[in-house]
């Protein structure tokens, strides 16, 4: 399946639960299109890689679709996932809202900083980095967040594939190369922004 249509699910996602908060039933295609950017045609056609989700003069019904794209994401469930690396990043990103209410929830958070092992945050003690392993198995953790310096990422990244993690959201600035069997998403905030200021600077050359 082409990277870019799971992408655009997750946009698609949002743009639903958005419609449902504001009591909205049913959209279009070119009704939720035009929201992103898109054509109805290009919606459909996403779609239809999967099933046919639309109904002849309604369209889509918004909770079923929405029910239907998490069954394909796989976030119809829980996923247990785990912080790796509690500094700024880290912190940051444990105080989200978004990860429980799409399917996240973060059970463990690990670090090896003395002063930050131990210490609590949004309601986590931060674990040693020795426990991983052992808390992992204990909470059936799947998915790990890792938020350590590019230094460390690969070492740590390897820990994680030892104790049984199937995938990494990776927000360390350099590329992991681990085993088939797990899954890496790669999050460069730095190379976010060059190819937004190569964007901006396109748009004034025009």
């Amino acid at each position: 399946m082409p990277k870019a249509v799971v992408s655009r699910l997750s946009l698609y996602l949002r743009e639903l639960q958005a419609l449902v908060r504001d009591d909205n039933k049913t959209i279009s295609s070119t009704k939720l299109g035009r929201l992103l950017g898109l054509t109805d045609t290009q919606v459909r056609k996403d779609f239809a890689c999967f099933g046919q989700f639309g109904y002849p003069g309604i369209g889509y019904r918004c909770e079923e679709l929405i029910g239907e794209i998490r069954r394909i994401l796989g976030t119809d469930r829980i996923w247990p996932a785990a912080m790796v690396g509690c500094g700024n990043l880290g912190q940051a990103l444990l105080g989200y809202r978004g990860f429980q209410s799409q399917g996240f929830s973060v059970q463990a958070a690990f670090d090896i900083a003395p002063d930050i092992v131990g210490s609590n945050f949004c309601g986590l003690k931060v674990d040693h980095l020795d426990s991983l392993p052992a808390v992992v198995a204990e909470k059936g953790i799947q998915l790990a967040i890792l938020a350590v310096p590019a230094d460390a990422a690969i070492e740590v990244a390897s820990i994680l594939v030892k104790s049984g993690v199937s995938g990494v959201l990776n927000f360390a600035p350099v590329t992991l190369n681990l085993p088939k069997s797990v899954s890496v998403v790669g999050v460069d905030l730095a190379m976010e922004l060059e190819q937004l200021a190569f964007a901006v600077v396109k748009k004034g050359e025009k």
